[in-house]
């Protein structure tokens, strides 16, 4: 889709550039300002110079439309690239405290008085677990994780 709207961009502007290069020599020729052109043809030149002049305004603008089709088609990408960072970072703020769960148990040292436990294990998964379910459902009520609207 952008690269169609650049190619049309392109057109249109290069339609403009060389229509404004255009309407100089015509805007002379219609004024009679050349010899070799007969007075009985200028009311046809200035004809055609006001052809160029509508071409002009319509190139400017086509181009003016094009930009702001370009700024939506921008935003809109822009919008959904937010979406797709709003739940990675969701995903990422999961993830923080299971990582220091997990940390904090991966030490192995003697002394901690958990490690002996004979339901350690298993405590410690279910507070994993309860702290990764809290977290969605929080997500979930504030609407930034496909819940309710704000």
């Amino acid at each position: 889709m952008l690269s169609e709207i650049m190619n049309i961009k392109r057109s249109v502007l290069r339609l403009r550039r060389i229509s404004v290069k255009q309407l100089d020599i015509l805007l002379r020729i219609s004024r009679g300002e050349f010899d070799l052109i007969p007075q009985s043809l200028l009311p046809f030149y200035r004809d055609i110079y006001d052809h160029l002049v509508r071409v002009a305004d319509l190139a400017e603008s086509y181009r003016d439309l094009i930009t702001g089709l370009l700024d939506a088609h921008l935003s809109v990408v822009s919008n959904r690239l937010n979406e797709v960072m709003k739940v990675l970072t969701i995903f990422s703020a999961i993830m923080l405290p299971l990582t220091f769960i997990v940390g904090v148990y991966g030490m192995n040292f003697d002394n901690m008085p958990e490690l002996h436990s004979r339901y350690g294990y298993f405590v410690t998964l279910a507070a994993m677990a309860t702290v990764a379910s809290g977290m969605l459902l929080f997500f979930w009520n504030k609407g930034w994780l496909g819940g309710k609207e704000e």
